[in-house]
């Protein structure tokens, strides 16, 4: 038989869905931003100044809610893992039959399933991930990075919450042409996610395009009517 010539993506959890999480919520969020004080009719100035400022305090927040997300379900797993060894220790036999009954209702034949189930006994350490995958449905040796995982939204958010921003940056003042590239930042995004994903790049650009205008809009009519009630 020839080898298998294929690999399978990183889906563990660690950076990808950080760095996917932390660029749109800082795209929205900062777009968001943006058209709500636009809306409401204040200057360039006070538009960079609330940018600049949700850009900051977004990634920090993004960055240490990921890293105490992380660890807190790392711990988590390393206590359920702690408790399943404790009952291979206490009990061998019966964890044993119990992973025999398991592979059993899969389809293996019960003589098949308690043989194997037997044979690792003899392999404390391989038992022990063999239960947890079967019985908690984790990878014990493919935990995330907690530090991965919020350097990851720290810096996509930085990046998503600026792109809005450079227009303002550059001297303009037009609000529509900030939200404008706002909206090609979160269709390029969601493009790219495509490749990890597989879906179309348009669809998913296009998804992500809709759910920002979305937001924006909402926050637009809410800083037009505060703006106009304040005057």
């Amino acid at each position: 038989m020839s080898p298998i010539d294929h690999e399978h993506a990183d889906v563990s959890g660690g950076w990808l869905r950080a760095a996917t999480f932390g660029a749109m919520d800082g795209l929205v969020t900062n777009i968001g931003l943006i058209a709500g004080v636009g809306g409401a009719g204040v200057g360039a100035q006070t538009v960079v100044l609330t940018g600049v400022a949700g850009l900051v305090a977004g990634a920090i927040s993004m960055g240490l809610g990921e890293y105490a997300s992380v660890r807190t379900a790392n711990e988590q797993i390393e206590a359920e893992i702690a408790k399943e060894r404790r009952e291979l220790k206490r009990n061998p036999a019966a964890e044993a039959a119990e992973l025999a009954a398991r592979w059993i209702e899969r389809g293996i034949s019960p003589d098949l399933a308690r043989q194997l189930a037997e044979d690792l006994r003899t392999q404390p350490d391989e038992a022990l991930r063999m239960h947890v995958r079967e019985e908690l449905g984790i990878d014990p040796d493919s935990k995330p990075s907690p530090w991965t995982a919020a350097t990851s939204s720290f810096v996509c958010f930085a990046v998503g919450a600026l792109i809005p921003l450079l227009s303002y940056l550059f001297g303009s003042e037009s609000l529509w042409l900030a939200l404008g590239i706002g909206g090609l930042g979160l269709f390029v995004v969601g493009a790219l996610t495509a490749r990890f994903t597989r879906r179309h790049w348009w669809a998913a650009g296009l998804r992500q395009l809709l759910l920002g205008a979305a937001a924006a809009g909402a926050t637009y009519l809410i800083g037009s009517a505060i703006g106009v009630s304040a005057a």
